[in-house]
């Protein structure tokens, strides 16, 4: 590691709320743009050393570890107690599981203002500057002080029923603003708005490559502009339906091979110049042959 990479972390996702707003529903199953709202977050907090969910076990598409806050719907502060028994690392991240538009990049970016600042913690601030304790990366040491120092003064049982702001208002935060990684999921408004701003904010195809790979349980960096050129050389060189079958064979044979996205890009060359080739025995053949006179049209044409 060096002294700008920050250090290993771990991941704390909380998906065990009661979901009030959306009258009762399973939010951390909601789909936005086909995928559900804990596997959008449990993808871009794939870099985690290890990832806690705070909830009640259920399929996921990474592997996770599963626990329970005591007693179960006690609040984020204890579920956030619940969760860190279970982790090692000296850096924790810890998300909500209705973050519709935060990716890996923004968690990075977290954990980068966390390890140049020498705060306790680096959390993100909404379109409103407020902040957002449930998109943020801590230092695990004052945050266990921090946790234990509430449970002590507290009046009730614990920490359950706790607001998260008692919290952080122990800590030295870091405010990173970040209006749409920042947007949570707490009403069916709030759906509705991101499943829209999905197919509005410029980046439909990555939405689209993200969720086939989930449902399709692989998880392999996607060049779509290799594969868009190839398909668009295919259909022009050779014939519109070879389009998408030249870019799923693309696919198997770098399967086959067992490769990355470096066997894809080397398929997909190979393709592309089978294609070019294609075309130009094409265009040749419309061309007449020096010295050979042009086909006879025929009788009044």
């Amino acid at each position: 590691m060096t002294d700008t990479e920050p250090p290993a972390h771990d991941a704390i996702v909380l998906a065990g709320g009661a979901a009030r707003r959306l009258g009762g529903a399973d939010k951390p199953s909601v789909r936005v743009g086909g995928r559900p709202l804990l596997g959008r977050v449990l993808t871009a907090c794939a870099g985690a050393r290890n990832t806690v969910v705070v909830a009640a076990p259920r399929p996921t598409s990474r592997p996770v570890r599963w626990t329970r806050e005591d007693p179960p719907g006690g609040g984020p502060v204890a579920a956030l107690d619940a969760g860190l028994r279970h982790t090692t690392a000296d850096r924790v991240v810890v998300l909500s599981a209705d973050l519709p538009f935060l990716e890996e990049a923004t968690v990075e970016r977290l954990l980068t203002a966390l390890h140049t600042s020498g705060t306790d913690a680096a959390l993100l601030t909404d379109a409103d500057g407020r902040d957002q304790p449930l998109v943020a990366a801590y230092r695990t040491a004052p945050l266990r002080r921090a946790l234990s120092a509430l449970a002590e003064e507290g009046d009730g049982p614990g920490l359950t029923g706790l607001p998260l702001r008692r919290l952080t208002a122990a800590l030295d935060l870091t405010r990173v603003p970040d209006p749409l990684a920042s947007f949570d999921c707490d009403t069916w408004d709030d759906i509705a708005d991101a499943r829209a701003r999905i197919r509005e904010h410029g980046h439909v195809l990555d939405e689209w490559i993200s969720a086939v790979k989930d449902e399709l349980g692989i998880d392999l960096d996607v060049d779509t502009g290799v594969l868009l050129d190839l398909a668009r050389d295919a259909a022009h060189g050779v014939a519109r339906p070879a389009a998408p079958l030249t870019t799923f064979l693309v696919g198997y044979a770098a399967a086959q091979g067992k490769g990355g996205p470096e066997a894809v890009a080397e398929a997909a060359r190979k393709a592309a110049a089978l294609a070019l080739r294609w075309e130009e025995e094409a265009n040749a053949a419309e061309q007449p042959t020096p010295g050979k006179p042009a086909p006879d049209p025929g009788p009044g044409r």
